[in-house]
């Protein structure tokens, strides 16, 4: 008896251990009714010091969760954004999808990667964060898995992967080269995602190659206003315009490609829709700015996810 006790603990032991995560290591997910996969690295729980204006900082407290180790590809986002690529096959058990009743992307005014192209893997471009996030209800409604953008605290502390500093952890600026598409190598366009060196956390193209939206509205004192939130902060927006893209793109210089630099979206992204109202879904001047997922560990119950999306997609 003690032996079968001892086999058994030793097993329930090996088990445990063996669904313990390790920073970084990937999860393979599949888009249901394509031949399309893309993965997820796993970041823990931890603690980021967010450093603000004038010297003040916030010690932020996050929970563990799966980000996509690359940004978004225009291949992945196409079976969402055209009815032809798409079918009614789905994992969803809390809701019955129809490919039929999805409200799709409107076609774009003129070629919004200004000649960049969407073959070969490259990161989908020019989407508005609303446009991002209803890629994210969409592939929910198809995988039954939640799937949104990072929040500004989650963003930056994967980014980072345990570093102190602006940079990830084992980047440095000598070397930029090897881990980012930015102005001085990126012959002016973004490149198929991967082909940089990842981050310790598995994360490509975090820096520079397009800048990635995050779930927040902008706040330009984000250190005061998580004073009261310390833990999981998300800024919800409270109108169309101004959320916070983070990473530096294959347009910027060497030192605007780093974990802390923070962008203000505009409405002057949209200048030259010719729709009024302006479109909901595409900005005519952002082919350089894209997105990557982020699913929790813990995931959210249906009625959640509901909530959510009621919550994060704002028009007006």
């Amino acid at each position: 008896m003690q032996k079968l006790l001892f086999s058994l603990f030793l097993f329930m032991g090996f088990q445990c251990f063996s669904l313990a995560q390790n920073p970084g290591q990937l999860s393979t997910e599949a888009i249901p009714g394509s031949k399309l996969e893309f993965q997820m690295a796993y970041i823990p729980a931890g603690k980021l010091l967010f450093k603000g204006a004038e010297g003040k900082t916030q010690t932020i407290e996050l929970d563990a969760f799966w980000m996509g180790n690359k940004e978004v590809s225009y291949d992945e986002f196409i079976q969402f954004q055209f009815r032809k690529n798409d079918n009614n096959t789905s994992n969803w058990k809390d809701g019955k999808f129809s490919a039929d009743a999805v409200t799709r992307p409107t076609a774009q005014y003129m070629d919004y990667t200004w000649g960049m192209g969407t073959k070969g893997g490259v990161p989908s471009v020019a989407m508005t964060q609303q446009g991002a996030l209803r890629y994210c209800q969409w592939l929910y409604q198809k995988t039954g898995l939640f799937y949104r953008l990072p929040t500004e605290a989650e963003w930056e502390y994967a980014c980072k992967a345990g570093a102190e500093g602006d940079l990830p952890q084992g980047f440095s600026t000598d070397k930029i080269d090897e881990f980012a598409w930015y102005y001085d190598n990126a012959t002016e366009k973004y490149h198929p995602t991967g082909q940089k060196k990842a981050n310790v956390w598995g994360l490509y193209d975090i820096l520079g190659n397009v800048a990635e939206w995050t779930l927040d509205e902008f706040q330009e004192d984000y250190v005061a206003k998580t004073a009261d939130k310390a833990n999981n902060p998300w800024f919800p927006p409270a109108g169309k315009h101004f959320r916070t893209v983070r990473g530096g793109s294959f347009d910027d210089n060497a030192e605007d490609c780093a974990c802390t630099r923070r962008i203000k979206s505009t409405a002057a992204w949209q200048k030259r829709d010719p729709q009024i109202p302006k479109s909901r879904w595409w900005n005519t001047d952002t082919s350089w700015l894209g997105f990557r997922l982020v699913k929790p560990v813990k995931q959210p119950s249906a009625a959640e996810v509901e909530e959510f999306f009621k919550k994060a997609i704002v028009d007006q």
